[in-house]
């Protein structure tokens, strides 16, 4: 089947050149780096594919070397664009593909210089295709579905260019870049057209993913200490009661900072901030496995747990009060000490709601100011007591 390298051609460059314009419209929304890498390495493939156009009225300086130049440095801004998304750092080896092509211009007068062009060329974005792949694996951590799509198409893509160079070491194999004569040429124009659409909407999907994700993670914390927020407390609280049963109890603890106005008045604000952080910080360093920790506004934080014991909740509660007590007193002296007062709720059957479970830990945590405040109020409604 014959290809009109021309056509090809054209198509490439309305591909390309529509893929950047999109990902430069995501990123003035989103103001990803790696959208801005991929939209300008788009944008090279459309110039460079123009350029190509040129070879036919015999600029093969400008069509080839200008042109495929461009479709290697489109390909490095696609891995760095990778290397951003991910956070990684890339050596400065990387950037040795810029003297290796310009080594390439003394080769022209050589009679094999076509197919050493193609094989340098292939080798060199198969080496930068497969290294964006490899940077997307999830070594420890997802990085979504349209990563993970990504990864695939560029390290198929990466394959096929790697390929690409085997039949062009094979001898009799026509190669002719001046004329785009020959089947590797002609099968790398198709391919080159199909992998901008799928790599295109691959990057989109990857980067909308990740703001989905960070905006699901934004909505489900308290924007100042990092922990849940009243909402995110109210959607993983059935889990844990799910768990609750005759010998496997759960609990509440609700927590709030006594005399915390004495330090907005006496040191302002910001260190009223401060504390708070401070505190959510002690939380979340003595807070159990598989217990959920919120801030449900000011100065109250509640902990829901399972799997709890009077003596867990006991020793928890005292290495709290320590801590922040410390804690304030070095940091936001008073004239009276800012600590910490506490109600707790052991319970061995799941409760009606969690807005019940909070009113029975709202009246413990008054029980607990009402006899002097820096304490802790405990009911244990387990059958088993530890």
């Amino acid at each position: 089947m014959a290809f009109d390298a021309s056509t090809l051609l054209t198509l490439t460059i309305a591909l390309a050149a529509a893929s950047a314009l999109y990902l430069a419209v995501e990123w003035r929304s989103v103001r990803e780096s790696s959208l801005l890498c991929w939209s300008l390495g788009f944008a090279i493939i459309s110039i460079g594919s123009s350029l190509a156009l040129l070879r036919s009225s015999g600029y093969l300086f400008i069509g080839i070397w200008f042109a495929n130049g461009g479709l290697i440095t489109a390909h490095w801004l696609f891995l760095l664009g990778v290397a951003r998304f991910t956070e990684t750092r890339l050596s400065r080896a990387w950037l040795l593909a810029v003297p290796i092509w310009l080594g390439m211009l003394l080769l022209p007068g050589w009679p094999l210089w076509s197919k050493t062009l193609l094989v340098v060329q292939s080798l060199l974005i198969a080496l930068f295709t497969l290294q964006a792949s490899w940077l997307l694996r999830p070594h420890g951590k997802s990085l979504g579905v349209g990563a993970a799509q990504l990864r695939v198409i560029l390290l198929l893509h990466g394959l096929f260019y790697l390929c690409k160079t085997l039949p062009a070491l094979v001898s009799g194999t026509l190669i002719d870049l001046a004329a785009f004569r020959g089947l590797i040429i002609q099968v790398s124009l198709v391919e080159g057209a199909m992998a901008i659409m799928l790599i295109a909407l691959s990057m989109t999907g990857t980067v909308r993913n990740r703001r989905e994700e960070r905006i699901e993670r934004l909505a489900a914390r308290d924007p100042l200490t990092a922990l849940y927020n009243r909402r995110a407390l109210e959607v993983r609280a059935p889990h844990v009661f799910a768990t609750v049963a005759a010998g496997n109890p759960g609990a509440l603890l609700l927590i709030d900072i006594d005399h915390f106005k004495l330090v907005n008045d006496y040191h302002g604000h910001a260190a009223g901030d401060r504390l708070l952080v401070a505190l959510s910080e002690m939380i979340r360093a003595l807070l159990p496995e598989r217990a959920i920790a919120a801030r449900l506004g000011g100065d109250e934080f509640v902990i829901l747990l399972g799997g709890a014991s009077r003596g867990q909740i006991e020793a928890l509660a005292a290495a709290l009060r320590q801590q922040f007590q410390h804690a304030a007193a070095q940091t936001c002296a008073t004239p009276q000490a800012v600590t910490l007062s506490i109600g707790a709720n052991l319970f061995d059957r799941p409760p009606a709601s969690l807005a019940a479970l909070l009113e029975q830990g709202d009246v413990l945590l008054y029980a607990s100011k009402r006899s002097g405040r820096n304490s802790l109020q405990l009911v244990d409604g387990s059958r088993s007591t530890a």
